[in-house]
């Protein structure tokens, strides 16, 4: 009977083991059968201490493990079979994560986000987050412990050789001396510091009751500015004078945001080019020709502005004749050593013209034929028009002269105050050309003296004059118009 008993709990003992045996297996491949949840992979740069039949989690909750771990390329690809109710999407990610410091990992995941699509069986996690492995801290610690011995060993060559150690002993010495200082500092002052804060307390204590009524003083004006910008305007009164400066300043501020719109939209019409404006500022070839245009303009302006107008008029007295002779003279000089000059003259011995004729005759009297010169004067105005040249103290003139053709040369001197004037003309008119010299002086401003011969070449007709020139510029005259009269 007590074999049987024995024998009977051998078998019993068998039994319980081989059941533990299997409950065992089963939990630890439970959800790691054929057809039980579904698989998808990941591709990981290193699955060192990731083992098959590890367990997967999702916020520290076993959902899954480890189907194979293989290499495929020179990556490493494993394998995970994810329960049926555990739900990841395509934008999912998983990691591996240390256990601890002994090198064992486990994966986690990262399910994504809902609503977007579903992975099936087969599908592969994108994101790989590669996790810090022992080595990596390893390798840190290492550096880390590179510098710390790069530190010391500075630290031990400054302070550990004889001067450091002098220099540190210097340093702690002037620390202390310093310190002592310090103390002796505070223990001469100690009662004027003390009556410091002594007269701070009475301070305090005397103006305590003062601070108080500041601020009871400001506390019933912040409520009276409150009551009355919370009180609205009494039935057929008109607002008080607070809210109708807020409602001004609103309205301002509402006509300020309009105004803002408004240059908003001009600034859009400018910026897409609209607009002459806005072709303005987008059209290169516009902008260069307003360019050109503009320098043109200015270029001109500019000529219009050195610009300067001369006046002269004059009259001489000639003596022989005892007549007077007039001139208006207008220069226009657009620089300083060019000028074109206008003249009108009202000269007394008129314009002599000299015409030749042929004739042919049936007088039995007269040759047959024969030469006629006649000479017609005419009391009429002269003029010239001439330009000028001027190089050095010399001004050299050529063109029209009194109504023929005519040359001549003034020398100016002593800052252009003295002027010798030599006129060559009248080609044509007479048997010999007209030369006329003058002298001029200007002894007052703007007023000359002149004096000169006539017609020097012709004995019957030559004459000396004397007479006055008034000389003017367009700077006198814009002096002078504001001041004359306006009917």
């Amino acid at each position: 009977m007590a074999r049987v008993t024995t024998a009977a709990k051998v078998g019993i003992f068998t039994v319980v083991t081989a059941g533990a045996g299997l409950l065992i297996y089963r939990f630890v491949h439970q959800g790691g059968g054929p057809g039980d949840g579904y698989v998808v992979y990941a591709l990981m740069d290193d699955a060192m201490g990731v083992a098959r039949h590890s367990r997967v989690r999702v916020a520290g909750i076993p959902v899954g493990s480890i189907e194979s771990v293989r290499l495929e390329g020179d990556r490493a690809r494993v394998d995970i079979r994810i329960d049926d109710d555990v739900a990841l999407y395509e934008d999912a990610a998983v990691a591996k994560v240390s256990s601890s410091l002994l090198g064992e990992y486990f994966l986690r995941i990262s399910p994504g986000t809902e609503g977007r699509e579903r992975l099936q069986d087969g599908d592969r996690i994108h994101v790989v987050e590669e996790g810090t492995s022992t080595d990596d801290i390893m390798k840190e610690v290492a550096a880390i412990a590179r510098d710390v011995r790069a530190v010391s060993q500075s630290l031990a060559a400054t302070v550990g050789s004889d001067e450091g150690r002098e220099n540190l002993k210097d340093t702690l010495e002037n620390l202390a001396r310093v310190t002592e200082a310090l103390n002796q500092t505070v223990r001469e002052n100690r009662e004027s510091v003390r009556n410091i804060l002594a007269n701070v307390e009475r301070l305090t204590e005397r103006g305590g009751p003062e601070v108080e009524r500041i601020l009871e003083n400001v506390r019933v004006s912040t409520n009276e500015v409150r009551t009355l910008l919370a009180q609205g305007a009494a039935p057929g009164e008109e607002s008080g004078e607070v809210r109708q400066i807020v409602e001004r300043v609103n309205r301002a501020s509402e006509s300020l945001e309009n105004a803002l719109e408004d240059i908003e939209s001009i600034s859009a019409r400018l910026e897409r080019g609209e607009g002459t404006l806005g072709r303005l500022t987008k059209d290169e070839r516009l902008i260069n020709e307003v360019e050109g245009i503009t320098e043109s303009v200015g270029e001109f302006v500019g000529g219009l502005s050195r610009i300067q107008t001369i006046v002269n008029l004059r009259t001489d007295y000639q003596f022989l004749t005892s007549t007077v002779k007039s001139f208006v003279e207008v220069r226009v000089q657009p620089q300083e050593d060019k000028y074109y000059h206008v003249e009108l003259v009202n000269d007394p011995r008129g314009y002599t013209l000299i015409e030749q004729i042929d004739v042919t005759s049936t007088n039995p009297n007269d040759p047959n034929q024969y030469r006629e010169v006649r000479t017609t004067t005419t009391n009429r105005f002269r003029f010239s028009l001439q330009f000028a040249q001027r190089v050095g103290p010399f001004w050299g003139r050529f063109g029209i002269k009194e109504s023929t053709g005519g040359v001549g040369l003034d020398t100016l001197l002593f800052d252009d105050r003295f002027e010798l004037r030599q006129d060559l003309f009248g080609f044509g008119e007479v048997v010999l050309p007209r030369w006329r010299v003058s002298l001029g002086y200007e002894f007052v401003r703007r007023l000359w003296l002149l004096g000169g011969v006539d017609d020097i070449l012709s004995g019957d007709r030559r004459d000396y004059f004397i007479g006055l020139q008034l000389r003017f510029n367009d700077r006198d005259l814009k002096t002078i118009i504001p001041f004359a009269s306006v009917p």
